[in-house]
């Protein structure tokens, strides 16, 4: 219970019951649960509950025991392979002494390979420098410019040597009486020479002729020898045809003797065959007599059958007549009577007749007047439906502006941005004009720097020419200085190899130009004294008159 002293607020009086439950609950150990009695509990030893503790926990001691050995094994184990790493004379420490020598080898032969590689790689790209410079000097020698110098280099040595031999011919010594003595000798020796070949050329003819000889005796001894096996033959020939002849007269005799006997077979066949015929003829002789004793009998009884269908027929048109004379004599007794019928017939139609008359009068009336409501009612049908129509119509014209307005606000849309298109075509137009004109531009510069290129080659490519053409000259002209005017005029032809004008803008180049006349043929040199053709025949082609 809550108790508030006096004037101070804020503070609380505890009631005498909570100070002695507090009382209470401090004479109990801290432990044990409130108001629990002592006398009822167990008080254990202290080695006993020592014991019953390390009882429960001895799985998570031993544990504990485990991980702490498993740790300690484990440190000491990296602290033996720390002293363990650096010694020398153990396996693992050879082992790690021949890896890094090993290591060291390798790397010094890596080292070597690479020196060797780089060395290779220097030696290839001399060597294809060399191979570079190799098809270039020959690429530089297949142009036609230094093959028309190559051609004037030819001609000069030619010339030169030309020019040595025939000083070599006027210069040469005639030959002395030592040369004639010689000379002698030789033409003795060769006569020697020439007997002894025409000896040994005898003698081989006469061993030759003396084996053709040789050869015939024995050609002769098998001809004979030949001509008695030939003899022998002819003779075991005519023996054999002889035997031949008396086989075949026998088999031409025993021929006979099948024929005779074949005959006779045939003449008595032909005999049987003649009775087996006469006897099958008689046969049918025979049946040909009983197939016509049937037909008779056959006819006999159609006939016998034709009589007895006449007179059914006959007794049947007699019976017909009596049933027809006996119906016209009921029919006349019948007409008397059927007078009286009909007048009664003809009054009873009439009463009949009048009575529909009056009926049919009756139902024209009623459909008269459906009809005239009908047409009362289609024509206030047709009313309304025209009224309707009219509104429809008014509505549908309504529509109909309402449609057209909108289709010319859509036409005018439309042509606005057809108006759009087209002067975005035309700015499209515009912008690739001008992108055309500066590609046109473009392609003219690149064209132009491309002739520029062309001329500095062309230029470069004359510039070494001259340099080779001026060294070779110079190597020639050493010798002699009279026979460079080829090589002189195969520098000064230019490029191009043709026989022009020099173009000073083009690098230089000497193209060649055709005649406009029936021959067609290259033009002479520009600096030709004269021409070779013929003018007369040109301007007569031509129509000229002076």
């Amino acid at each position: 219970m809550l108790v508030r002293f006096g004037r101070r607020r804020g503070q609380v009086k505890e009631s005498t019951e909570m100070k002695n439950s507090e009382k209470d609950q401090v004479l109990y150990p801290p432990l044990l649960p409130s108001k629990v009695d002592l006398h009822q509990v167990t008080i254990i030893p202290h080695n006993e509950w020592k014991r019953i503790k390390d009882s429960l926990d001895s799985l998570t001691r031993e544990a504990a025991s485990l991980r702490a050995e498993r740790k300690a094994k484990k440190e000491m184990h990296f602290r033996s392979q720390e002293v363990v790493k650096h010694w020398t004379n153990t396996y693992a420490g050879m082992k790690e002494q021949k890896l890094e020598a090993k290591k060291k080898r390798d790397e010094e032969v890596e080292a070597e390979r690479q020196m060797l590689d780089m060395e290779e790689a220097i030696h290839k790209q001399g060597e294809r420098k060399k191979a570079i410079e190799n098809a270039r000097q020959c690429q530089f020698y297949r142009t036609e410019r230094v093959k028309n110098f190559h051609s004037g280099l030819l001609l000069s040595r030619v010339m030169k040597e030309r020019d040595a031999q025939v000083e070599f011919r006027k210069t040469k010594i005639k030959s002395d009486e030592k040369w004639e003595e010689q000379l002698k000798l030789n033409i003795e020796k060769a006569f020697k020479e020439e007997q002894e070949k025409a000896e040994r050329h005898r003698r081989d003819r006469v061993a030759l002729a003396n084996d053709h000889l040789k050869q015939y005796k024995k050609y002769k001894e098998r001809v004979s020898k030949s001509h008695k096996y030939q003899k022998q033959d002819a003779e075991e020939i005519k023996r054999q045809n002889s035997l031949y002849e008396i086989e075949m007269r026998k088999k031409v005799e025993k021929k006979k003797e099948e024929i005779h006997e074949s005959r006779r077979l045939f003449f008595e066949h032909m005999n049987d065959k003649n009775i087996i015929k006469a006897v099958e003829q008689q046969q049918q002789a025979e049946e040909d007599e009983k197939i016509r004793n049937f037909i008779k009998a056959k006819k006999r009884l159609t006939q016998m059958r034709n009589e007895k269908e006449a007179e059914t027929h006959r007794l049947m048109e007699e019976r017909r007549e009596r049933i027809n004379n006996f119906l016209s004599e009921l029919i006349k007794e019948k007409l008397d009577n059927e007078d009286l019928i009909i007048a009664r017939d003809i009054a009873e139609a009439e009463a009949e007749r009048e009575k529909r008359e009056i009926e049919r009068y009756e139902k024209n009336k009623e459909e008269v007047k459906a009809i005239a409501e009908y047409r009362a009612i289609v024509m206030k049908n047709k009313e309304e439906e025209e009224r309707q129509r009219k509104i429809s119509a008014k509505e549908q014209l309504l529509d109909i502006l309402k449609a057209d307005q909108i289709f010319l606000e859509h036409e005018k849309e439309k042509k606005r941005k057809a108006d759009e298109e087209c002067r975005k075509v035309q700015d499209a137009h515009i912008q690739q004009m001008a992108k055309n004109k500066f590609n046109a531009k473009l392609s003219k510069e690149a064209e132009i720097d491309y002739c520029r290129l062309t001329e500095a080659i062309a230029v470069e490519k004359e510039k070494e020419f001259q340099n080779y053409a001026r060294e070779v000259i110079e190597s020639e002209s050493q010798s002699t200085n009279k026979y460079i005017y080829p090589l002189v005029k195969a520098v000064q032809e230019g490029p191009g190899g043709g026989h022009g004008p020099v173009f000073v803008d083009r690098g230089g180049l000497r193209p060649s130009y055709q005649t406009n006349d029936v021959t067609g043929v290259q033009l002479p040199f520009y600096n030709s004294h004269g021409s070779k053709y013929n003018f007369q025949r040109s301007k007569q082609r031509l129509g000229f008159t002076w």
